[in-house]
């Protein structure tokens, strides 16, 4: 038989791929709503996971106390007789207080928190709350992920999580002005307030992920070229060289700093150097700049942040 923990770990995992899958469908007109629900069930699944693992599987350590006189402890229980259990909120402030969730995923589950209460009693007609659901769902599914690894030891790239970003949705021709009322511009600058400074792209936890890829006409002659093509050789887009900067601006010293502050057991050794080198074929993670485009030498190696991704599962984060 499987522990309390284990179970609702699975279930917690189970209930993060029914609302990617939710979210991800062609056309659906309560996807950010639904979505929304679904992850925020999955989290509460999963910080209550972590609860019983710590508290030795005591689904009592769940239940809220209620004392009506005397001695015995005893315990709310719903309209069936079933006992109630603690809420997303008491459980992520008593977890944040004993600093097993992290701040960053912390202030990610009140805005998710915020997001569900708002579509479950009311709604929005709001159409920036799509954008607002992908910016902080994503976020919550890079931290519903990491939490999982952290605290379970539980690998979830089997999944291939993602959720569809918003860019790929083709705009509407024409679109008419929407004018805010008091509480959704309220609900609006709330979320905007709580991500008051911007995310570490390298951190293991975000409140928010922000996703854009744009194409906009332009004559202008530093402007990168795009054209739709079917043909499967052709590159997807030029990059500037001031976009590809943006995209790898560590070298190696940056690289190796960054290293020796995140992880407690790294050394420049023959491992790193051996990690780092495979990870250069791969333009995820490493470009290649050369002073002579036809000559092999001189050149230098440039990094994404992302590839911090690969150096975490060889090396223990501080």
């Amino acid at each position: 038989m499987k522990a309390r923990s284990r179970e609702l770990l699975d279930r917690g995992i189970a209930a993060m791929v029914a609302a990617i899958d939710v979210y991800n469908k062609p056309d659906f007109l309560y996807r950010a709503e639904s979505f929304t629900i679904l992850a925020l069930n999955a989290w509460e699944l999963l910080l209550k996971a972590k609860w019983l693992a710590i508290n030795k599987n005591r689904l009592t350590s769940l239940y809220v106390p209620e004392r009506k006189g005397g001695k015995r402890c005893r315990y709310k229980r719903t309209r069936s007789g079933s006992y109630f259990t603690h809420a997303v909120d008491h459980l992520v402030k008593k977890l944040a207080e004993q600093k097993i969730l992290d701040e960053a995923c912390r202030k990610n589950l009140e805005a998710l928190a915020e997001l569900r209460d708002t579509v479950v009693h009311f709604y929005h007609r709001n159409p920036a709350l799509a954008e607002r659901v992908q910016e902080i769902g994503m976020a919550g599914l890079k931290n519903f992920v990491a939490a999982v690894q952290d605290w379970f030891n539980e690998d979830l790239s089997r999944f291939n999580f993602y959720l569809m970003p918003l860019s790929f949705v083709a705009p509407p021709l024409t679109t008419k002005g929407v004018e805010l009322n008091r509480d959704e511009r309220r609900f609006l600058n709330y979320l905007k307030n709580l991500q008051s400074v911007e995310d570490d792209p390298t951190a293991r936890y975000s409140i928010a992920i922000n996703v854009e890829v744009r194409f906009v006409r332009s004559k202008r002659e530093e402007a990168a070229p795009v054209r739709q093509t079917a043909d499967p050789s052709a590159p997807a887009i030029r990059l500037t060289e001031e976009q590809i900067r943006e995209r790898y601006p560590w070298d190696y010293n940056e690289l190796t700093s960054r290293c020796r502050g995140r992880y407690s057991d790294f050394k420049v050794d023959r491992k790193y150097h051996k990690i780092r080198k495979d990870l250069e074929s791969d333009n995820r993670f490493a470009h290649e700049r050369r002073l002579d485009p036809d000559k092999p030498r001189p050149k230098k190696v440039f990094y994404s942040p992302d590839i911090l991704k690969n150096f975490d599962k060889h090396y223990s984060l501080k």
